[in-house]
């Protein structure tokens, strides 16, 4: 996913949004997790974990897999791309602005 396609950074964000979810990010950050494993971890019951899950899957940050031994075992694992898609975008925002207000100190001090 690239935050550039329409909605791809409202998405990322949005899933982003709520702590267990970045909670949920940090937890898979160490290694790929069962759907049990993560739901101890950060507290949660099945239900709502599922449903935090499925928003972390459709802003396209996690993958599901199942391991070949058990179909019904779901494992999370991250997707490096939208962070790093992330990155560059906070990276490009944070230099737009240091070149505007560059661009403003530059004019405030020619005005003295």
């Amino acid at each position: 996913m690239v935050l550039s396609t329409k909605g791809g950074l409202d998405r990322v964000l949005a899933a982003l949004a709520d702590p267990h979810r970045r909670r949920v990010i940090e937890l898979l950050r160490q290694r790929p997790q069962r759907a049990g494993e993560i739901a101890r971890a950060v507290g949660l019951n099945p239900p709502a974990l599922s449903r935090h899950l499925r928003s972390l899957r459709k802003g396209g940050l996690i993958v599901e897999s199942h391991p070949e031994f058990d179909a019904r075992v779901r494992v999370y694992s991250l997707r490096p791309e939208p962070m790093a898609d992330l990155k560059k975008w906070l990276e490009d925002t944070e230099r737009l602005w240091s070149e505007q207000l560059g661009a403003f100190k530059e004019q405030v001090e020619r005005g003295r």
